[in-house]
C-alpha cells in the first residue's frame, strides 16, 4: 500500500460577495479533487489546537500526525533544520523576513508588505549576506533562505521579547510590535543598524527604480528553541518523503526523519514547478511508503487579497499536482491518497484562521458510488466526518 498527502496550503476561504457568495474553491474548477470527494470520503480535521498560533507550522505537524500539544516549541526552530543549522541548547531561531516598512514622522510603523514584493531568491541572498558580513558576530548570525524568508539565531534566551507574524499586519500599524524591539538594547541596534544597510543597498536602490517594494527592514518572529520529535517511521511505521518548496516545511520533515525532495524551480509562488513537485512525487513512492507535497500559492495569494490569483492557485494545483499524481499512483494498485489544506486564509482577513480544514480520502481499494459531494469547505462540514486532531487524520489514513 502506498499513501500521498497532497496539502495545498491556505486554500480554506469564506463567501466571498465578488464571486456571488462563493469560496474560492468552490468557484475554481476542481475536476481532479471533486473525483477524489465524490468517489472516496469527504470530512474535516482540526489542525489548530486550542491555545496554538493558526501557522503553517502547527498546521502541518498536525496533518503528518504529530500533536503540537507534545513537540511544537515555535516556526524558526523547524526551519533551521531545513536550511541545515543545528541549533545549540542556549540558541534562539528567529524567522527573518525581509519587509517593506513606511517609518513615518510622528514614529508610526506600518507593514506596507511582508515579502518586499515577493524579492527573488538571488537578491534577498546578497543582502542577508551583507548583513551577516555587517552585524554577524558571536551572538548573533543571519542565515538565507527562500525569495523573503531567512533565519537568524540567537546565542541566549530572551524570554521578554515577543513577537508576531508581518503577514498579520498588512497595509496596518506595527508600531506596538516594532516598540518590542525597542526594549532589548542589542537587538534595538542590530534592527536600526539593519535598516540603515538596506535602505542603502544597491539592490534596493535597483528595485526601487523598477518601481518594486525595497526590503527596507527585517522583521523577526517565529522564535524558538530545538523541539524533540519522534520520527514519522517510528511513529507510524511508513517511510515517507516530503516536497515542498519552503524551509519551513522542510524543517518539519527533517524532525520527522523523512526524506527531503528539492524540486528544481520550486518557488513556493504561482511560478513554482508543479509538474516537477508531480512528478518527484510519484518517483518518491519506488522508494517510500509515503509522500507528503505541500503548494504554498494559494495561501500566498490569500495574504496579498488576491482573489483571481488564488482562484487560479486552486486550479493549478488541482491540474498540476492532484490530476497527475492521480494517474501516475494507478501503476500502484493499492494506494490511499489524500487531498487537504493546512488551514484556511480567507481574503477578507488575509491571514490565517483556525477552523477546521476540509480532507477527501480516496482508497483505490474501496470507492463509493460517485455523485456525491465535491470538494468544498461547505460540503466538508456537512458529511459529519470530524477528526479532532491531526494523530486521528493519518490514523484513519493508515488504519483504515
Amino acid at each position: 500500500m502506498k499513501y500521498v498527502i497532497l496539502v495545498g496550503d491556505g486554500m480554506g476561504d469564506l463567501p466571498l460577495a465578488e464571486l456571488d457568495g462563493r469560496t474560492p474553491l468552490e468557484a475554481a474548477r476542481t475536476p481532479a479533487m471533486d473525483f477524489l470527494a465524490s468517489h472516496g470520503e469527504l470530512g474535516r480535521v482540526k489542525t489548530i489546537p486550542a491555545g496554538f498560533p493558526p501557522g503553517s507550522d502547527v498546521a502541518n505537524l498536525s496533518l503528518l500526525g504529530y500533536l503540537p500539544q507534545e513537540c511544537y516549541t515555535g516556526r524558526a526552530p523547524l526551519e533551521a533544520a531545513s536550511m541545515g543549522v543545528d541549533l545549540a541548547a542556549n540558541q534562539v531561531a528567529f524567522r527573518c523576513n525581509l519587509v517593506t516598512l513606511d517609518f513615518q514622522a510622528d514614529g508610526d510603523v506600518a507593514m506596507i508588505d511582508y515579502s518586499a514584493s515577493h524579492i527573488s531568491t538571488p537578491e534577498a541572498r546578497i543582502l542577508i549576506e551583507s548583513l551577516d558580513a555587517a552585524l554577524g558576530n558571536e551572538r548573533i548570525c543571519f542565515y538565507p533562505g527562500i525569495s523573503y524568508r531567512h533565519l537568524m539565531v540567537h546565542n541566549g534566551v530572551l524570554d521578554t521579547l515577543k513577537t508576531v507574524a508581518p503577514h498579520d499586519y498588512i497595509g496596518n500599524s506595527v508600531t506596538e510590535y516594532w516598540q518590542r524591539y525597542q526594549h532589548i538594547p542589542h537587538i534595538k541596534s542590530l534592527l536600526a543598524e539593519a535598516c540603515a544597510i538596506l535602505q542603502d543597498h544597491a539592490v534596493n536602490r535597483k528595485r526601487a527604480a523598477e518601481g518594486k517594494n525595497p526590503a527596507n527592514a527585517i522583521w523577526l518572529w517565529g522564535e524558538g528553541k530545538s523541539p524533540a520529535m519522534e520520527t514519522f517511521e517510528a511513529r507510524f511505521g511508513l517511510r515517507g518523503a516530503l516536497i515542498s518548496a519552503v524551509d519551513l516545511l522542510k524543517g518539519i520533515g527533517v524532525y520527522a526523519g523523512m526524506d527531503i525532495i528539492n524540486v528544481e524551480g520550486a518557488t513556493g509562488y504561482l511560478d513554482t514547478n508543479y509538474q516537477g513537485k508531480a512528478e518527484a512525487a510519484l518517483h518518491a513512492l519506488d522508494r517510500h511508503d509515503l509522500v507528503f507535497v505541500h503548494v504554498e500559492a494559494p495561501d500566498e495569494a490569500a495574504h496579498q487579497g488576491l482573489v483571481r490569483e488564488k482562484i487560479m492557485a486552486i486550479e493549478d494545483f488541482d491540474g498540476k499536482i492532484v490530476q497527475p499524481v492521480m494517474d501516475g499512483l494507478k501503476k500502484w494498485g493499492d494506494y490511499r491518497l489524500v487531498v487537504a489544506m493546512d488551514h484556511f486564509t480567507p481574503i477578507s482577513l488575509r491571514t490565517h484562521t483556525d477552523y477546521p480544514v476540509p480532507f477527501a480520502l480516496y482508497d483505490s481499494q474501496e470507492t463509493s458510488n460517485p455523485g456525491a459531494l465535491g470538494f468544498t469547505e461547505k460540503n466538508a462540514a456537512e458529511t459529519g466526518i470530524y477528526m479532532n486532531n491531526g494523530r486521528e487524520f493519518i490514523n484513519k489514513m493508515i488504519s483504515r
